[in-house]
């Protein structure tokens, strides 16, 4: 560790830099994927940006479920925003190059932000299943301090878990700087001299906790649910079906994308939260046609003034 920061302050510049591979084909093939990745980011921040300013408006959509949807959508653009900006800027650049320090701050992010969206998910299956199958006792089980602290403990816990993890490949010893991949993931860890004990066991204890456990009862909460709403009549089954399979969709998306590090699904992921959420949860999609017969009006409006 003491001949590694030695190396990092003497050549900071030079010797202590990644080179992600990027696949070089012509410019031409360079610019078109800047602009497909450029606009896919444009179109992540205004759709989860959009429907984060329906339930910011809206009060009937100051309910707990809306609120940890939210909270999913806050997520989709911490997690563009960590692998967007920087894979534009190596698309343009001759020799893309990024920071063993920038290096894990993007890897801290990665994994951090994808263990809170598990733990939202398995809150948003506790609300679903209370709103079900207990609902006189609803109001005083999900009250604003409970969805407070589900909130809380959803974005600290994996920041805890991943906090640790990246101060130990910190002090670890670096024997190559060719990163084989577009972001930091954990191939970052082939980089490394020697994998310490600490940091394997630590690193699957972090995904026991923040991804696996949550994704258990998650399933198991929603059997449940099912199982309870199968009892009922027609309509209940139905309201069940409503509410749970938009967010079993995103829960077996981003089951793939932290299981097998996926890069392409990594990449739309956070695109597919607002689209799911607007067009499957009947109350955003009442809101999100009303925002957009308005804006296309004043498009309009604005359209006829100019013309007069």
């Amino acid at each position: 560790a003491k001949q590694y920061s030695c190396i990092h302050f003497i050549f900071n510049i030079n010797a202590n830099r990644l080179r992600p591979r990027l696949h070089r084909d012509e410019h031409s093939i360079l610019y078109f994927y800047f602009f497909v990745i450029f606009t896919v980011y444009i179109l992540i921040i205004c759709s989860n940006a959009t429907i984060l300013y329906l339930i910011w408006v809206h009060k009937n959509l100051h309910e707990p479920m809306y609120v940890f949807i939210a909270g999913l959508l806050i997520n989709g653009l911490l997690y563009s925003t960590n692998i967007y900006p920087k894979l534009l800027v190596d698309f343009l650049s001759e020799e893309p190059i990024v920071s063993y320090s920038a290096c894990l701050l993007q890897f801290f992010m990665f994994y951090s932000v994808g263990g809170s969206e598990f733990l939202l998910l398995a809150a948003m299956a506790f609300d679903r299943y209370v709103a079900i199958c207990k609902p006189l006792r609803y109001r005083n089980i999900m009250r604003r301090s409970t969805v407070s602290t589900f909130l809380i403990l959803a974005w600290c816990f994996p920041a805890c878990h991943l906090a640790v993890l990246a101060i130990l490949s910190a002090k670890a010893k670096l024997c190559s700087f060719n990163l084989d991949g577009i972001i930091c993931n954990n191939k970052m860890y082939t980089i490394h001299c020697a994998r310490s004990r600490a940091l394997t066991i630590f690193g699957v204890v972090a995904l026991f906790d923040f991804a696996i456990l949550p994704t258990l009862f998650t399933v198991f909460t929603y059997a449940k649910i099912f199982m309870a709403s199968h009892r009922r009549c027609k309509e209940s089954r139905r309201a069940a079906v409503q509410t749970c399979v938009p967010h079993l969709l995103v829960l077996t998306s981003y089951f793939c994308v932290m299981t097998y590090d996926v890069i392409v699904i990594s990449l739309y992921h956070p695109l597919l939260n607002p689209f799911i959420y607007g067009f499957k949860m009947r109350e955003i999609n009442k809101h999100l046609r009303r925002f957009l017969f308005k804006f296309e009006l004043c498009k309009c409006e604005k359209w006829a003034k100019l013309a007069l």
